[in-house]
């Protein structure tokens, strides 16, 4: 069961995932890695190309020196699967091998980042995320 124990029902309602909700989350992002790793070096992905943008969606980061707001934005633009699709099928519409290469390396980048616990973020705060809080609660933490 999903929700086993009462403390995950009474959690699920604090904007984040928690108990099994949360580990599957993460189990699905690990499938998501493999998957989208695997698919990449199967169509002749060069290990150079993935090793030098696999961190490129963290750039993102740079939001941060705007604003929360404006961080979080930059970063789930950059870590939405969605963004990672729709940028896969440019690449295989228009022939370009090269987006949709980049597209899975994001993806999994992105899903890696999930499976250790970093979301998508909210507006809060870095720390905040859809898979819970990062790290050790703070005084002042929202």
């Amino acid at each position: 069961m999903l929700l086993s124990r009462k403390s995950e029902v009474e959690q699920s309602d604090r904007g984040h995932a928690t108990g099994e909700v949360q580990r599957l989350l993460r189990l699905e992002a690990s499938a998501i890695l493999a998957a989208s790793t695997t698919v990449f070096f199967h169509f002749g992905g060069e290990l150079w190309v993935f090793a030098l943008l696999f961190l490129a969606p963290d750039l993102s980061l740079v939001g941060y020196a705007l604003s929360r707001k404006v961080g979080a934005g930059f970063y789930n633009a950059a870590h939405s699967y969605a963004a990672h699709v729709l940028l896969a099928v440019a690449g295989v519409l228009t022939g370009l091998a090269l987006l949709w290469q980049v597209a899975l390396i994001f993806a999994a980048h992105a899903a890696f980042d999930r499976g250790l616990g970093y979301g998508l973020k909210y507006a809060a705060g870095f720390r905040h995320t859809h898979l819970g809080t990062i790290g050790k609660p703070v005084r002042g933490d929202c």
